[in-house]
C-alpha cells in the first residue's frame, strides 16, 4: 500500500495529462527533425522518462548531473557539474529537460555551457516554473506547471534526497514535513 504524504499540489493525473500535451507540442515543433533530449539529474528523472515516451519524433537521450544545493534546502549560488554529457551536440536540435526552474541560476549556467558546444537550437522544457523566485531571466519554451513560491517535492523533486518517489507534487513546510 502506498503511503500518502500531505495534500498533493499537482496530482498524478494532472501530471500525466500535461506530459502528453507537452509531448504532442514537442513532436509538432520537431516534426521531420531528430532531437537530443538532455535530462538534468537527479530531479528530472521521472519527468524525463515519461516525457520522452510521449514524444513521437526520433530522440537521442543524454544526461547531466548538476547541483547548486550540495545537501541544503537552499541554493549555494554556485552550480557544480557532477557528470557531463556523453554525446556531441554540435549542430543538433537540443531540448534541456529540467524538474523545476526557480532562481534561473542553474538553467542560465547550463544554457551558457551548452551553447558553447554550438547546437543548432537549444530549448528548455521544465515540469515546474516558479517565477516568483527568478533572479536571472531565462526563457522556458515548454512549461508543465507554474507553482507558488513554496518548497515542493515529489515526482523526482526532493528534500534531502527524500520524497522523489511520490507520484505527485506536494508542498513541504519549513520543518521539512509535508503540508
Amino acid at each position: 500500500m502506498t503511503r500518502i504524504f500531505g495534500k498533493p499540489l499537482i496530482s498524478q493525473q494532472e501530471i500525466n495529462r500535461r506530459i502528453k500535451d507537452l509531448g504532442r507540442r514537442i513532436s509538432e515543433d520537431y516534426q521531420d527533425r531528430d532531437v537530443v533530449m538532455i535530462g538534468v539529474l537527479k530531479g528530472a528523472f521521472a519527468f524525463f522518462a515519461d516525457l520522452v515516451r510521449a514524444i513521437q519524433v526520433p530522440v537521442e537521450l543524454d544526461f547531466l548531473v548538476v547541483s547548486s544545493y550540495q545537501g541544503s534546502s537552499k541554493s549555494t549560488g554556485r552550480v557544480k557539474v557532477i557528470s557531463d554529457l556523453t554525446v556531441d551536440i554540435k549542430g543538433q536540435d537540443v531540448i534541456v529537460v529540467e524538474d523545476i526552474v526557480d532562481s534561473g541560476l542553474t538553467l542560465s549556467f547550463l544554457k551558457k555551457k551548452l551553447l558553447m558546444r554550438h547546437p543548432n537550437s537549444l530549448r528548455v522544457c521544465a515540469l515546474l516554473d516558479k517565477p516568483e523566485r527568478r533572479t536571472i531571466n531565462v526563457p522556458i519554451e515548454y512549461v508543465g506547471f507554474t507553482v507558488p513560491n513554496k518548497y515542493v517535492v515529489g515526482y523526482g523533486l526532493d528534500y534531502q534526497n527524500r520524497y522523489r518517489n511520490l507520484p505527485y507534487i506536494a508542498v513541504l513546510d519549513q520543518d521539512g514535513e509535508q503540508e
